[in-house]
């Protein structure tokens, strides 16, 4: 038992000195060479805890030597800018002058849900306020909003606006959401009328989103829809 003691607090230590040594991120704000790295770390580090065969050093080099490594791409990712994409890859623009990319979304594997997880999360909840939206290459996503719609100081209001919930997301890539509807207090009697006027089916709609005032954005399938 006090040999398992030590050795997992001598592992603490390097593993804590290694933590440091890479910077002080996130974990959601981590790289992906430095997110493998971290991963590597902590498995070297269990295996030489729940084995005491294993000899410490041979827990303790390997860590080491994972760090030394990032810290050497860190370093030349400072003085490469082909090796900093290389590595890191580079942002990629989901939303450019409010039209989504469709494709690049396909291509980043980005379904529906997670652009607006990732919008919401940015404080914004309705997607016609977007201008720009940015996949960073840690994997979050920078929202800029339209200039109308970005968030004024107290001495800019003029008028008291009511507050109201934000929208739904009533079909997603051509998929209705029956619960989404009944959330905003409407049926699919006031979506077929929608519908009919705006001459198109649900299949063919990347997104369609409304709130509880009964206001809607559409977004047809298409790498050119707005």
């Amino acid at each position: 038992m006090t040999i398992v003691l030590i050795r997992s607090f001598i592992l603490y230590l390097v593993v804590m000195f290694s933590v440091r040594l890479m910077g002080k991120r996130q974990l959601g704000e981590l790289q992906p060479a430095e997110l493998v790295v971290t991963i590597l770390i902590s498995n070297i580090a269990t295996l030489a805890l729940e084995d005491i065969e294993i000899p410490l050093l041979h827990g303790i080099l390997p860590i080491l030597a994972l760090v030394c490594y990032e810290v050497i791409a860190s370093w030349i990712s400072l003085k490469s800018v082909r090796f900093r994409r290389w590595i890191s890859g580079s942002p990629k623009i989901l939303i450019r002058n409010g039209i989504i990319d469709q494709e690049m979304m396909k291509t980043l594997r980005f379904s529906v849900d997670d652009l607006m997880a990732a919008l919401r999360m940015g404080g914004v909840f309705y997607l016609e306020d977007v201008q720009f939206a940015i996949v960073e290459t840690n994997g979050s996503v920078s929202v800029y909003q339209k200039s109308a719609c970005q968030p004024a100081e107290k001495q800019d209001l003029q008028a008291f606006q009511p507050s109201i919930d934000p929208p739904q997301t009533i079909i997603a890539d051509g998929h209705l959401r029956e619960k989404s509807l009944s959330a905003i207090g409407q049926d699919r009697t006031w979506l077929d009328n929608i519908l009919h006027q705006e001459k198109i089916s649900i299949q063919d709609i990347f997104i369609f989103t409304a709130d509880k005032s009964c206001a809607y954005h559409l977004i047809p399938k298409g790498a050119n829809a707005s």
